[in-house]
């Protein structure tokens, strides 16, 4: 049975310091948070595998820091969600506000409504599937990790990036500074269609997707690691 914590009643100072006690081979795996009303920085820094339920919408940096924990939000979700994530799952089953994974450095967030701008910006490692739309300069200055967007993406995609992959099967309505279409190789199909699983979406095919990456003429780009792209 879940261990049931209202922030109605309880502080958020308290939540936190309780789930930061938690470890590796803790009993107390399932939390549900109810109320949290918007507040900001709920459950952030968690470093156990844990889920853990938050029962409406959350403010600023939600899930921040993430590490190991399964972080599941019944609701949207305000600036910031998942912001570097190192591991684990973040889940929002709403819509996310800006800079949504942002510096994000491994670990899954799935956004199952719409997210802002800048989603993914200077994104180190995650994987980020977002449902719906993503707002302008999403992926800026995107250094690695992947980008999954089913919906359309807004201006200046990919500005300044590095070596993200990101694939969007709507609409792009510009790409920013050095970030070009791409092929879609056979490794490209096999990695989307892993990504697309994990993050439980079965009704889309990855032949509907475009891929876009960097042209690689801002920075400096060594050709002995070309193969690692």
């Amino acid at each position: 049975m879940a261990a049931v914590v209202d922030l109605g009643i309880t502080p958020l100072r308290a939540l936190n310091e309780t789930l930061h006690a938690l470890s590796d081979g803790t009993n107390e795996t399932e939390w549900d948070v109810l109320n949290p009303e918007g507040r900001h920085a709920v459950a952030v820094g968690l470093d156990a595998p844990v889920t853990v339920h938050v029962r409406g919408p959350v403010g600023y940096y939600c899930a921040g820091m993430n590490k190991q924990a399964t972080v599941v939000v019944h609701g949207s979700a305000g600036p910031g969600t998942a912001e570097n994530m190192m591991s684990g799952r973040v889940v929002v089953k709403g819509d996310a506000s800006q800079y949504a994974g942002a510096t994000g450095r491994g670990g899954m967030l799935v956004i199952e409504g719409n997210a802002s701008s800048r989603c993914g910006i200077s994104m180190k490692g995650i994987d980020i599937l977002v449902r719906g739309n993503i707002g302008h300069m999403s992926a800026f200055m995107a250094q690695s990790g992947n980008l999954v967007v089913l919906g359309d993406a807004g201006d200046a995609l990919g500005d300044s990036i590095y070596e993200a992959r990101l694939f969007v099967r709507g609409t792009v309505k510009s790409l920013g500074a050095d970030c070009i279409e791409k092929e879609m190789r056979p490794e490209h199909h096999d990695l989307l269609a892993d990504l697309l699983e994990k993050a439980g979406v079965t009704d889309v095919k990855t032949s509907e997707f475009r891929r876009y990456g960097s042209a690689r003429k801002l920075y400096t780009f060594d050709i002995d690691n070309a193969d690692a792209y």
